[in-house]
């Protein structure tokens, strides 16, 4: 559940753009659906022109879209330019004033939110009330992250007051390293995976860019490397590695809220293989431009 929206990607002077469906939950959604599994993005589109485009692009890509009802009828757009890193700045004009969530029929096992549904009101409220109650109800797993957006953040104190009460209600958390240092500037990452472990997620994981990815759960804790890759851009690569992550739970059967103790005291061996697997997905999405996460025969593995 979050927002979609149309990035229009500057070229190298600035002059022109390209367009390029995005936003952070639709592409975890479309990073999921490409690695085989049954997913359904519940967002807010308009019938516009960009909505159009996003619609087309998760429908091709086997993505299930469920239309939240809105005040408003326009469709998120965000302006991005590329540093000489391949690392985007993002000038947003959005839209997240959603009336209501998703209905969670009982063939859902996981509600994956995070980035700016998380953070913009009004819709940032309806996601906290629905959080709250499925927090409470343990019907489905809840998956996080954050993904931190300074330029639209309120201060940090703020932010962390909120983040640490959505992560409260989480079962599993993904972060960057980068979100950890705008929001704990002091301290370590490993340090705040821990103190986010003592909230209440079963599995925190923090990934490091280049360095690669920690994970840590009541039982477990991994460190694992980078997969060495030319780098296109990094355009989409942590939703590319959430929907690793959450790929490789629901195959080894950890992922459904009844496998919550699994979840929490998985082996370390297989901590590490379900950390490797993520960290391989956002790999090959940060050797492409722009938010192309790959499918299994491009990793390949059987389907």
């Amino acid at each position: 559940m979050g927002e979609s929206l149309l990035d229009l990607v500057a070229d190298a002077d600035a002059r022109s753009f390209a367009a390029h469906p995005g936003g952070s939950p639709a592409n975890v959604a479309v990073g999921l659906a490409r690695l085989g599994s049954p997913v359904t993005l519940a967002t807010q589109l308009g019938d516009d022109l960009p909505g159009r485009l996003v619609n087309a692009h998760l429908g091709a890509n086997g993505v299930s879209v469920e239309l939240l009802p809105a005040i408003s009828s326009a469709t998120s757009l965000a302006l991005a330019v590329l540093d000489d890193d391949g690392a985007a700045s993002y000038d947003f004009r959005l839209a997240w004033d959603i009336t209501r969530g998703p209905d969670l029929t009982p063939e859902y096992v996981c509600l994956h939110t995070g980035s700016l549904a998380t953070a913009l009101a009004p819709g940032a409220d309806v996601l906290d009330g629905l959080l709250a109650r499925v927090h409470r109800s343990r019907e489905v797993t809840i998956s996080l992250d954050p993904n931190i957006r300074p330029s639209l953040a309120s201060t940090r104190d703020v932010e962390r007051t909120r983040v640490e009460r959505q992560v409260g209600w989480a079962d599993i958390v993904k972060v960057s390293s980068d979100d950890l240092q705008w929001l704990y500037p002091d301290l370590p990452p490993t340090d705040v995976a821990g103190r986010w472990l003592r909230l209440g997620p079963a599995l925190v994981v923090v990934t490091l860019g280049g360095h690669g990815a920690y994970a840590l759960t009541r039982t477990a804790e991994v460190t694992r490397s980078a997969i060495p890759v030319q780098v296109a851009d990094t355009v989409g690569a942590g939703d590319a590695f959430t929907a690793g992550l959450l790929d490789a739970l629901l195959r080894i059967g950890v992922l459904d809220a009844t496998q919550s103790a699994k979840l929490a005291t998985m082996p370390t061996a297989l901590l590490a293989e379900v950390i490797d697997f993520a960290t391989h997905v956002a790999a090959v999405t940060c050797s492409r431009s722009g938010a192309d996460p790959p499918t299994r025969a491009d990793l390949s593995l059987p389907t």
